[in-house]
């Protein structure tokens, strides 16, 4: 009995390995005309960060002026 299952979860294990390999597949041909966009997209995410601290370290700087730290 512990033969029979473990070659069932063995098939269905392989099955799902095709299955997954034809899905990232799939997903790659979408993703790869992205590729080159990534890069900046990278870059738009720092700056948008960066210039949330510069926002926060501007409004703390103002509280402090105005005595409220």
């Amino acid at each position: 009995m512990r033969g029979g299952g473990a070659a069932g979860v063995a098939t269905i294990g392989a099955t799902g390995v095709e299955v997954a390999q034809e899905v990232l597949g799939e997903t790659q041909r979408t993703i790869l005309p992205l590729v080159p966009h990534l890069d900046i997209l990278r870059w738009a995410f720092i700056a948008v960060a960066l210039i949330g601290i510069a926002f926060a370290i501007h409004a703390r700087i103002g509280d402090r002026k105005k005595g409220r730290c």
